[in-house]
């Protein structure tokens, strides 16, 4: 995803010998101690795998990089610094330049400035986010050796769209906490050595280049192609106990897909055999199936409806000191539960009831880790993004690498591994969170959990939703409070049918597969049920056949004897009273159901003609909504009585010519209504499955891709990165130093070895270096570097030597004078001006020559000459 400030450079027209954009592009993040692993990367990538290859690593923003030049010497394929608008071609490899955020969009390189200069930046999370984005199930993401967590919420938008993540071996990383800490959250699926990654990913390319397409999810799937994704939807539920069979049959073949390109197999028979032989990928397999994309406060809207208005209404219809309980369904980390934790709390500060309301959240999630990682309430830095920096101080404690949840609001949660498909529910409720977790479960499993959570409410108990889930055929379960936040709200007085409860929560695979027992027969006196026999003989024998639905229309109870009216649709079961009243009667109950429900005397409709098994049918229907018992209330009965029909004696019993007429014509315009019915509805209901389908498959996309569309910016490694490239410069220019050091020995011996007195002083007149003849002349050792020449004592009868060096330097001319040591010694001193190669004066140079041999001659030819 390219940031709005960012220039979209229009696609070029193709030329004949253009460079096709690369279809793969592997995003390769680094940081300290990155270098020598990007180097190892690129030195065993083949030049022409196809791919392209893009470099984040972490850069002094006011430095210029020289990561390119390095990288160059590691590999045959170009290396280049990345530009605004740059077209990405396959095996070639692009460098991020300092001071930016690197993304991908549209087949190019777009550039953009952080959000802010130094800091907090994440470039790693940014590039792999928009690589998701852009590439999907294409998309591979390397991290490398690096401090921080860069690099971990982007292999999360990876793996939530399929692609595949790659870490190094954090063993052989020489900063071991990027690699580490995406390998820790659950979402690397493969770990080497950086030499070998190049290898595991071809390998990995080349067993998902042309995956099969995955069959539409009809009954008519093939056995041949069923049966393998049977067996390892078994497999799995044998081994986590969870059983998948009603999750979306493309999730599970996509990522079951990915698992098997990953190990290099092909056939999905293959790979059923790979799991029974291998209960460690059969773990893998199973976390990869649980999509455990969630942020705190995710769907701003919602949270500020829900504190602004939901709750505080909520709480004004209970009693205050209540204390209330919620269900986060599907909580995976724990993010949202806490959002509610901190909503309630501020919600309850607000209203100052007294006494206050308590919350008690349970979280519920079928992966173990996403529940330890919950529990432990431990966060990254990265979430003062989607946080006010109010909450963050108030409800965390910032740590080095995390911050922490407060115990406030820690106490306030209690997570639990729990299957919502399999294990009982929890009961009395006051709201329940199930946000963008049935877009995953097929339309069959939507429908058993929906009544299930009506039972589980409290009445008038709040229910969330994702923004693409509703509460369909159960909308007189719940009453919309706010549709497009998906926030509705119990109805008190809507009763579950007993199908729809009892299915809304499946037995377990291994009560199917036991043996049906028969109950066992108890004694009772032979009078004490003889007034309820003989009730039941009644009602079964002489009682009209009679049916109870719901409001919607699904049959809940069956009286008498209803064969010649209703009758089991084809196809998979369907309880509902439209599908299964035979022709005739099913035109003419639609529209009663609907005015019975609506008024609240009986509804009677006379001379009903029903083509039954055995010929034609002439039927009394009473159609009366029920409201008492309680337990019956908001129910409908459905009366059927037979009558006669106008037969002629004459004619052996048949029906009189105008009669027959009648009938004839009714019955044809029925016909033809009814095709026409069913022509509009199956039009109807195909075109709104295919939406429904494409709707929810485009809500799990945009919830796997949810990081991709945060902003990710600043870093905190800058600098670590910049001694990478100087430690390497550093490495190159080791020789030369070395040379220098040479040099600067021989040097000295050769300034000592002359046996001439220099000393050496800076434009202040201190001490800067000495020959080891100079401090018999001057008191002079090591600790008197950086001493001033007016602090030392000598032995000459010099005076004035700190005024003379100060007359050379400010004149820039020598001085030279023959001056006698207190040890009748005589020194020829000579001062220069000291010169830098560039011509500089940097400042003098002292020599002292012994002459007192000379001036010993000197005295005695002078004598001699007296004499």
């Amino acid at each position: 995803m390219s940031a709005s400030t960012t220039t979209r450079h229009p696609e070029p027209t193709p030329q004949p010998n253009q460079t096709p954009t690369a279809q793969r592009i592997v995003g390769i993040g680094a940081s300290a101690g990155g270098l020598a692993p990007l180097e190892e990367f690129l030195r065993h990538t083949p030049p022409a795998s196809g791919m392209a290859y893009i470099v984040v690593q972490h850069l002094d923003p006011n430095r210029k990089a020289l990561l390119a030049e390095l990288l160059q010497r590691a590999t045959r394929m170009p290396v280049q610094e990345a530009q605004q608008g740059m077209r990405i071609e396959p095996d070639h490899v692009y460098v991020i330049p300092p001071n930016e955020d690197l993304r991908v969009a549209d087949g190019r390189l777009a550039l953009s400035a952080p959000a802010e200069p130094r800091g907090l930046r994440l470039p790693v999370d940014v590039l792999f986010s928009s690589l998701a984005g852009s590439l999907g199930r294409r998309a591979i993401a390397v991290v490398l050796s690096g401090m921080g967590t860069d690099g971990t919420l982007g292999l999360q938008a990876i793996k939530a769209v399929g692609g595949l993540s790659v870490a190094q071996d954090p063993d052989t990383a020489q900063f071991d906490s990027m690699p580490r800490h995406a390998i820790s959250a659950g979402l690397v699926d493969v770990i080497d050595v950086a030499a070998a990654l190049p290898t595991r990913i071809l390998a990995y390319v080349g067993g998902v280049k042309r995956p099969p397409a995955a069959p539409p999810e009809t009954d008519s799937t093939t056995h041949e192609t069923a049966l393998p994704h049977d067996r390892i939807v078994e497999l799995l539920h044998e081994r986590t106990r969870h059983d998948f069979g009603l999750y979306k049959t493309s999730t599970l073949r996509r990522r079951t897909e990915r698992r098997m390109a990953i190990h290099g197999i092909n056939s999905a028979d293959d790979y059923a055999a790979y799991l029974a032989n291998n209960p460690q990928e059969i773990d893998l397999l199973f976390k990869e199936l649980l999509i455990g994309v969630t942020s705190f406060f995710r769907d701003a809207l919602v949270w500020e409806h829900l504190a602004t208005v939901a709750l505080p209404d909520f709480l004004a219809r209970r009693t205050p000191g209540d204390p209330l309980r919620a269900w986060s369904v599907g909580c995976s980390t724990g993010e949202e539960a806490y959002s509610l934790a901190i909503v309630f709390t501020e919600v309850v500060e607000h209203l100052a009831t007294a006494p206050p309301f308590t919350l008690q959240i349970f979280a519920s999630d079928v992966s173990p880790d996403a529940i330890a990682a919950g529990r432990r309430g431990q966060f990254p830095l990265a979430i003062q993004q989607s946080m006010s920096e109010q909450r963050l101080s108030r409800f965390f404690t910032k740590h080095e690498s995390h911050y922490q949840i407060n115990s406030t609001i820690r106490d306030m949660v209690l997570f639990a591994q729990h299957d919502v498909v399999l294990d009982p529910p929890f009961t009395r409720l006051d709201l329940i969170l199930c946000r963008n977790l049935l877009i995953y479960f097929t339309a069959e499993l939507q429908r058993r959990l929906l009544p299930l959570f009506h039972y589980a409410l409290r009445p008038d108990g709040l229910l969330l939703l994702g923004g693409s889930e509703t509460t369909g055929r159960f909308g007189h379960l719940f009453q919309p409070l706010q549709s497009k936040l998906r926030i509705y709200q119990r109805e008190g007085s809507a009763i579950v049918g007993q199908r729809e409860l009892l299915t809304s929560h499946p037995l377990p695979k291994r009560v199917h597969e036991e043996a049906i027992m028969t109950p066992a027969v108890t004694s009772q006196a032979p009078g004490d049920n003889l007034k309820t026999a003989a009730d039941d003989v009644l009602l079964q024998v002489y009682a009209p056949a009679a049916v109870v639905v719901t409001a919607s229309g699904d049959i809940v109870y069956i009286s008498g004897r209803t064969g010649r009216y209703l009758e089991p649709a084809a196809g998979k079961a369907n309880w509902n009273i439209a599908a299964m009243a035979r022709a005739g009667l099913r035109e003419a109950l639609e529209p009663a159901l609907k005015q019975a429900a609506a008024g609240s005397e009986p509804l009677h409709l006379h001379g009903v003609d029903v083509t039954g098994p055995d010929g034609l049918l002439r039927l009394d229907v009473t159609v009366q909504a029920l409201q008492e018992p309680a337990a019956l209330h908001g129910l409908i009965m459905i009366v059927f009585r037979e009558i006669s029909l106008n037969l002629d004696p004459a004619a052996g019993g048949a029906l009189v010519p105008a009669e027959r007429e009648r009938l004839r014509n009714a019955l044809d315009e029925i016909h033809r209504l009814r095709e026409e019915a069913q022509a509009s509805r199956s039009a109807l209901q195909s075109a709104n499955e295919q939406l429904q389908s494409t709707n929810e498959e485009l809500q799990s996309t945009n919830e796997e891709l949810q990081s991709a569309n945060e902003e990710l910016t600043t870093s905190k490694e800058e600098m670590q990165s910049m001694n990478e490239e100087l430690q390497t410069i550093n490495g190159e220019l080791q020789t030369k130093l070395d040379d220098l050091a040479l040099a600067q020995s021989d040097m000295q011996n050769v300034l000592n070895s002359v046996e001439i007195a220099i000393l050496f002083l800076d434009n202040e007149l201190n001490v800067r270096r000495y020959t080891d003849r100079a401090s018999t002349v001057v008191s002079l050792r090591d600790s008197d570097v950086g001493r001033p020449l007016s602090d030392l004592t000598t032995s000459l009868q010099y005076p004035t030597l700190t005024e003379d060096a100060r007359a050379t330097l400010r004149t820039l001319r020598p001085t030279e004078k023959q001056i006698p040591s207190n040890d009748d010694r005589w020194f020829s001193i000579r001062i220069m001006p000291y010169r830098r190669l560039n011509n500089l004066i940097d400042g003098v140079v002292i020599t002292m020559f012994d002459i007192t041999a000379t001036k010993k001659l000197e005295a005695a030819l002078r004598q001699s000459a007296e004499d």
